[in-house]
């Protein structure tokens, strides 16, 4: 299957707009570092959790588990019966 970049450029756009664009409109004020390094901080994570989660998808650890019967039963009514033995 693999990445697909139209949804990694997509999700890296947003979330840089929102950490390092977002932060030059914040106006002066007492905690004004303080929201900036919010958002540059929460924008960071998000990206890198999202990033973590979707590489995760593209090679599973485990596959699904199937039990003897429900793979006998599929294969039955695919046309590929296995034989027991």
């Amino acid at each position: 299957m693999g990445y697909q970049i139209i949804p990694i450029a997509v999700i890296t756009v947003f979330w840089f707009v929102v950490g390092f664009v977002i932060p030059f409109f914040i106006p002066k004020g007492p905690n004004r570092g303080v929201i900036i390094s919010t958002l540059a901080l929460t924008s960071i994570c998000a990206w890198l959790f999202w990033l973590v989660n979707y590489m995760a998808q593209m090679n599973p650890l485990i596959g699904p588990a199937l039990k003897k019967k429900t793979i006998m039963m599929m294969s039955e009514v695919w046309g590929n019966e296995i034989k027991e033995g």
